[in-house]
């Protein structure tokens, strides 16, 4: 039996109640085959023990953490909390101490019904969009000058590293070619006159490495217009850290909402541990309720699952997805059910293990 170790941070907002019904997917999993055994760890960490703490996590967190095999976090955010505050102390300073550098964003139709764009089906819509996760915009870097006065300036620098750029459109190259599909890199070149035309060209470069696959590059204005008008131009997706957070809510849009929405991210390397999570927020206008839509956090197991090596079961809690969105019934308010939070993870883990 092979045992993983989960540092679970449920964080804020419904990410608790979310958090819960994906935990409980891989309690199912495990009880049902002998090869798996999962431990769970859970932290308090978020804005709430900001707020009492004046910190988003232990000084020693990611002392803590680093012995994982996996971070599930439910969600990051509070009204009392600046979000600049709550995504740098915690969110992303994992992924930047973990060099997580690759950020999985499936987009994908699972229930024509769900779509807002008329006559589009589950194959106009199913992409993988891989976004830079741990520099470009999101690096942090820049500066304030001359504060509160009438020539105050601010500088919010991007930082596009041959290492990092290189390293995120290879990782893209070898999935297309895995997958047997076309690459898109997605970047505004003709603006970004240093940032992006230096994506463009290592796009270039790296690609004659790979000729067997076909290749497209967009501006993200012609691209976001394409992800709604058509989508089945996109297979897999490479991407800025910024644009590959704009353009993934298009894709969530598409295809029925921020409650279906999951994000992995990696460290490829395995050195550190990789994370998973949900990414609709932690929405406290309906903490507490009971009709948060779990799906996506769900749907971050699977991707878990995918990362340890189990295809099987990470394909079967996405099939048992697909299934569930059939059940009109069981779904939460968002999907135009009447079902709680916890009702639908239990009919999903019905429909699981009955595979």
């Amino acid at each position: 039996m092979k045992e993983y170790k989960i540092a679970v941070i449920p964080g804020d907002g419904i990410g608790p109640e979310v958090i819960s019904e994906g935990v409980k997917v891989l309690q199912a999993i495990e009880e049902n085959d002998p090869s798996i055994s999962f431990s769970f760890s859970e932290f308090p960490w978020g804005c709430e023990y900001y707020l009492k703490h004046g910190k988003m996590m232990d000084e020693d967190g990611l002392d803590i953490l680093k012995d994982y095999d996996a971070i599930y976090l439910g969600a990051v955010g509070y009204p009392n909390v600046p979000d600049y505050i709550s995504l740098r102390d915690l969110l992303i300073k994992i992924r930047r101490e973990f060099d997580q550098y690759v950020n999985l964003r499936p987009i994908q139709l699972l229930n024509p019904a769900l779509t807002p764009l008329k006559g589009k089906t589950e194959k106009d819509i199913d992409m993988l969009v891989i976004r830079e996760n741990s520099e470009g915009e999101y690096a942090g870097a820049g500066d304030w000058l001359y504060k509160g006065k009438a020539e105050e300036v601010v500088l919010q620098t991007g930082v596009f590293s041959r290492k990092g750029t290189e390293r995120i459109i290879r990782y893209a190259f070898e999935e297309a070619r895995r997958m047997n599909r076309t690459l898109t890199s997605i970047s505004k070149g003709n603006a970004l006159n240093y940032s992006h035309v230096f994506w463009d060209q290592i796009f270039e470069e790296v690609g004659e490495e790979y000729p067997d696959v076909e290749t497209y590059s967009y501006l993200v204005d012609a691209a976001s217009l394409y992800f709604v008008e058509q989508p089945e131009r996109f297979e897999v997706v490479v991407t800025s850290n910024l644009f590959g957070d704009i353009v993934t809510d298009i894709g969530a849009a598409v295809t029925g909402g921020l409650g279906l929405a999951t994000g992995a991210n990696i460290n490829p390397e395995k050195k550190f541990p990789s994370m998973f999570e949900p990414v609709h927020g932690s929405a406290p206008d309906i903490a507490g309720k009971g009709i948060a839509n779990p799906i996506a956090s769900i749907w971050s197991v699977s991707q878990l699952l995918e990362f340890l090596g189990y295809d099987h079961w990470s394909g079967k809690v996405l099939q048992s997805i697909r299934e569930m969105l059939t059940e009109r019934d069981n779904l939460t308010p968002d999907l135009g059910g009447k079902a709680t939070t916890e009702q639908l993870g239990d009919r999903l883990r019905e429909i699981l293990i009955s595979k």
